[in-house]
């Protein structure tokens, strides 16, 4: 197993992304601490680990809560020893962020997603990195679409925010990689498996005055493979990148868009 006697954190570990991880996570032998703010989604996640034998708590942390944040981690170091894997997956709603010009879009809108990923993944990188960087080892990792590198329109700040996160991963790990800390993120194309994404295409077909299935269809003839990444796809190269074989990997962005984008 991969990710045998590890400690992993998901945060968001009840949204589809956080969830698909988590579970991967747990297959590998990892030990795994759920969290998000809704208990009722985590705990769901968390049942389907238990029944498939994995190891896996749960807790309500609010990513963008520094106090919150640190007092798990610290309950967490306490109880299991270690915290090897940080996993940000928290989303928020694309409801009155995207699918509008930004002529018409209100400022605090623009700037809800840019301080709202950038202080997350600030808080929980920082905090990951205060417990691993004494031990010499660990893995900060995050998410992020195909916007955080393409222009697209009527993405709102979305795009902002998502490329602020990947600055961040290549600034955390200038910063740890040296003490054993890397920091890694997982760029794929919008999943058409997960909920926000429905939501989200819809948003920009009716912006478009397109069906949605027409302007699916488009995002999808993008990409190289003419097909979307799966979450079953995120999830197989997340495992691979928290592990200790993917060690000479960190600063870097996995680009798994099938060729929507080209490095």
């Amino acid at each position: 197993m991969l990710l045998e006697n590890k400690n992993v954190v998901v945060y968001g570990g009840g949204g589809a992304v956080g969830g698909a991880v988590a579970r991967g996570f747990a297959r590998e032998g990892a030990r795994v601490f759920l969290t998000g703010r809704n208990l009722d989604s985590v705990t769901t996640v968390a049942k389907e680990i238990s029944a498939a034998g994995g190891a896996v708590e749960t807790a309500v942390v609010d990513a963008t809560d520094e106090k919150s944040v640190t007092e798990h981690l610290d309950a967490v170091v306490a109880g299991a020893g270690s915290i090897d894997v940080s996993f940000n997956a928290i989303g928020i709603s694309p409801q009155g962020l995207q699918g509008i010009p930004f002529t018409d879009l209100p400022v605090d809108n623009f700037l809800r997603p840019i301080t709202t990923y950038a202080q997350a993944h600030f808080v929980t990188g920082r905090s990951a990195a205060r417990h691993m960087i004494p031990r010499g080892s660990g893995v900060i990792m995050m998410h992020t679409p195909e916007p955080a590198r393409v222009a697209l329109p009527l993405v709102g700040g979305m795009s902002v925010g998502w490329a602020a996160m990947e600055a961040l991963n290549r600034a955390a790990s200038a910063e740890w990689a040296q003490y054993g800390v890397r920091s890694i993120c997982l760029r794929t194309t919008g999943m058409v498996e997960t909920p926000v994404i429905d939501v989200v295409y819809g948003l920009h077909a009716d912006a478009m005055g397109i069906p949605k299935d027409q302007f699916t269809a488009a995002v999808t003839a993008m990409t190289h493979r003419k097909r979307p990444t799966t979450l079953a796809e995120l999830t197989a190269v997340a495992v691979f990148l928290a592990s200790d074989q993917a060690s000479a990997m960190t600063g870097t962005v996995a680009n798994l868009t099938g060729g929507l984008i080209v490095d």
